[in-house]
């Protein structure tokens, strides 16, 4: 398997079971769908995030509803509810933060070393559950 390829565009909140949304600014260049992180060295500002290389990048705090350059706001899911990854999923299957930054990927794609960051269950092919375990700080071995 691999990451999820991810169509920005269909990136959307479901109108059932909404996910909550909070807001902030970009600390870089943000794609709809991409799992996000606070940066605490650059004044909170969101940023994509990364499994392998910490485990402060791998804290994830929701995903990008939308794209965002530097500096501008942007719109991110937090837990509890359902969106639409703007990608193809499983049923039932979980997903994690992935090496890729802002890339996701499968329970089977986990590698040695990452920060180990669920992010969602697959609901139907095209909905998701999102419920982030966030800063585990557990690495794979």
């Amino acid at each position: 398997m691999a990451d999820l390829i991810i169509t920005p565009a269909n990136v959307k909140n479901d109108t059932t079971l909404p996910c909550q949304t909070k807001t902030g600014i970009a600390g870089g260049t943000i794609t709809a769908g991409q799992p996000l992180y606070a940066d605490a060295a650059d004044s909170n500002k969101v940023k994509a995030a990364d499994s392998n290389v910490s485990a402060a990048l791998a804290a994830v705090v929701g995903i990008a509803a939308h794209g965002a350059t530097l500096d501008q706001p942007i719109t991110y899911f937090v837990p509890l509810g359902d969106f639409n990854p703007g990608a193809s999923v499983t049923i039932g299957e979980t997903y994690y933060l992935s090496e890729t930054v802002g890339g996701i990927q499968p329970s089977a794609d986990l590698g040695t070393g990452e920060f180990v960051t669920p992010l969602f269950i697959g609901v139907t092919t095209s909905k998701v559950r999102l419920d982030i375990m966030r800063a585990t700080g557990i690495q794979k071995p």
